[in-house]
């Protein structure tokens, strides 16, 4: 949003010169022209202090000082690891200065003697810019921190989710983008006998020995293609004979980017097992 005059009026301003006369006329100027917020020092070893506690909107500095010089002051102040923004107008009568100002992190520079509308002209531009900056600075820090939260509430959700399906079922397991099981929930061993790699592994890596084949090619051409199956039907023989019959949902997962990162899935045993009937006596 762009800053109203009202805002650009109300900007705090820091004056630094050692020259009395110069912040009397620079103060007079401002006053007139309606800034409420300026504050003056002759004194340039003060500015970083000042400018850490109060964060001054705009600092006009001057370059040629006792103590410390203008882009003394400059190098102070861009040690802040959190000013991402100088704020500095340099008061300079030496033209050779300007350019160096400006590589040193000045965004502007008015010359001396001051040409008055000039000096109004590039202070209230200064200050467009600067609290241009700080709204949009100020709205990605909204953003990002919008970010964090839903983020972190989508986690929530996904894991509720996770574990309400974990409860609902006999067994819930993940797969990496290779077929690695990474997570299993549940007595998937025990139910399965021979685990449920054996199955839901790659095909041709492993021996679906007691599968049906049919059902087990029919799984592994949905896990090759990266598609969601729901309640799909298996069954297997185990080496007593009995036949044990399951259900199983899957559906691939993603990243961000669209990345394939694996699977995941919930699955549960249909009743007990029967034992194949025996022919008539």
């Amino acid at each position: 949003m762009k800053p109203t005059p009202e805002d650009i009026l109300r900007s705090t301003i820091l004056i630094v010169d050692d020259q009395e006369a110069n912040v009397r006329l620079l103060e007079r100027l401002l006053g007139e022209a309606g800034y409420t917020n300026v504050s003056s020092t002759t004194d340039s070893r003060t500015v970083v202090a000042r400018h850490l506690e109060h964060k001054f909107d705009l600092i006009l500095l001057d370059l040629e000082m006792p103590h410390l010089t203008g882009f003394e002051v400059m190098d102070g102040l861009n040690r802040d690891p959190n000013e991402g923004y100088l704020p500095v107008i340099v008061l300079t009568a030496q033209p050779a200065h300007k350019l160096r100002a400006l590589q040193a992190g000045a965004k502007d520079f008015v010359s001396k003697p001051f040409d008055l509308l000039e000096v109004k002209t590039r202070i209230h531009n200064m200050l467009e810019v600067r609290l241009l900056y700080r709204s949009i600075a100020g709205f990605n820090e909204i953003l990002e921190q919008t970010v964090r939260e839903r983020t972190e509430k989508l986690r929530e959700s996904e894991e509720r989710f996770r574990r309400l399906t974990e409860l609902s079922s006999d067994w819930y397991w993940e797969q990496n983008e290779t077929g690695d099981f990474v997570r299993t929930s549940g007595p998937v061993l025990e139910t399965l006998d021979i685990g449920m790699d054996v199955f839901l592994g790659q095909a041709g890596r492993v021996d679906p020995s007691g599968w049906n084949v049919a059902e087990h090619r029919q799984l592994q051409d949905m896990i090759a293609n990266r598609q969601p199956f729901l309640d799909f039907a298996f069954s297997r023989i185990d080496s007593a004979g009995t036949t044990h019959r399951y259900r199983a949902s899957g559906e691939p997962i993603f990243d961000g980017t669209g990345r394939f990162k694996g699977y995941r899935g919930i699955g549960a045993e249909l009743g007990g097992g029967a034992a194949p009937k025996e022919s008539g006596s």
